[in-house]
């Protein structure tokens, strides 16, 4: 990731401020961040590193003059549709200045939030039209996810970081086929998790913290896609309550829409008992010299796309449980295609045991990696 800068080690719970509260929450029920009224990024050390993980680095001259584009198309949208009355010292301020101003208070806070919100949009919806124009196949947009995942959670590894083990992988074309004619929902034509991650910790206490880390480090919070997590681990409240830092920020986070404990799986295929933190993530990933060259024409629209991919966090106990009985991969997996012969009116007698069931294609090689702890 360009313009890392030196790593860091997990924060305590005791330690969280506002922002990451608000950003966990924001993951763990899928809300979006349009819909939030301010930030909490106060320190210029969060602002900067807030811009480091959308793949912008503001001490780079190219990447400067990408935000300042993102900035002036903002403002610019926002007078050409709404008439929006910006302040000309709130338009020329840099976006670090931005930043500090949305978490704050009053008209200019307002403005602020306004440009950031469009800047947002516009910057994810270039970075997606960038892949149009770039002939780049999914197989080397994953690798490039892949390579990033890999390097972040592979220091934490090394770092000895309470994660006992990660998985990373692609699913194969037999998993996505029976993905699609399992479901009856026409959303099902779009996949999440043709790329997936999964990680497991110690505890379950060291969830949150792992999390924080990763929305410093590997995503940015706001491009969390919304309505697409699951949270079945976490009683979001009462966990908050029963640790004292975070018992005393729970109160300060702001209105959100939908605001419940849990955010159920609406998977039929999942059993009632399986436990998951489930989210995904329009990962920002920057194009390497070698993919931009190959646009044809003048490139406005910068060099970072964005490609789709599904994290799991579980701890190690729950991920025990979950391969027990019926909230086990197997039997989900068993059902899943139960459900597919029964939709092509094949003989049940077509769904065999998975004793006898030959084995499916294998994955595309991915590394599985646990810690010595």
């Amino acid at each position: 990731m360009k313009g890392g800068g030196t790593r860091i080690g997990l924060k305590r719970l005791e330690d969280f401020n506002l922002a990451d509260l608000e950003s966990l929450r924001l993951i763990l029920r899928g809300h979006s961040v349009i819909d939030w009224t301010r930030l909490d990024l106060t320190s210029e050390l969060e602002i900067r590193q807030f811009l480091l993980v959308q793949e912008l680095d503001p001490a780079d001259a190219d990447d400067r003059a990408r935000i300042d584009a993102l900035r002036r198309e903002a403002i610019g949208y926002l007078q050409r549709n709404f008439l929006f009355p910006i302040p000309k010292q709130i338009a020329n301020l840099p976006v670090e200045e931005l930043l500090r101003l949305a978490s704050g208070q009053g008209h200019r806070q307002l403005c602020a939030c306004a440009i950031l919100k469009c800047m947002h949009i516009i910057h994810h919806l270039e970075g997606r039209e960038l892949l149009m124009h770039v002939p780049v196949s999914d197989q080397e947009l994953f690798q490039l996810v892949e390579e990033k995942v890999y390097r972040v959670i592979g220091s934490m590894l090394a770092g000895g970081f309470p994660i006992t083990e990660f998985v990373g992988g692609r699913k194969n074309k037999d998993s996505l086929y029976t993905k699609l004619l399992s479901k009856q929902e026409t959303v099902a034509a779009q996949i999440y998790d043709k790329l997936r991650f999964r990680v497991v910790t110690r505890e379950k206490q060291d969830i949150f913290p792992v999390l924080q880390f990763l929305t410093q480090k590997l995503f940015p919070f706001n491009y969390v896609v919304p309505g697409q997590s699951i949270n079945s681990l976490f009683n979001f409240r009462a966990y908050c309550d029963k640790n004292p830092g975070l018992s005393q920020l729970r109160p300060k986070l702001q209105p959100a829409p939908g605001d419940n404990d849990y955010t159920p799986s609406d998977n039929q295929f999942s059993a009632d008992n399986y436990r998951v933190v489930h989210f995904v993530v329009d990962m920002p990933i920057r194009l390497t010299d070698r993919i931009i060259q190959r646009v044809s024409t003048d490139n406005a629209m910068g060099r970072v796309g964005f490609v789709i991919c599904e994290f799991q966090i579980v701890d190690r106990d729950t991920e025990t449980a979950n391969e027990l009985g019926e909230a086990s991969h197997s039997q989900y997996k068993d059902r899943q295609k139960l459900a597919v012969v029964r939709r092509l009116h094949l003989p049940e007698t077509a769904a065999p045991s998975r004793a006898t069931m030959p084995p499916p294609p294998p994955d595309p090689p991915a590394p599985k990696r646990k810690s010595k702890g």
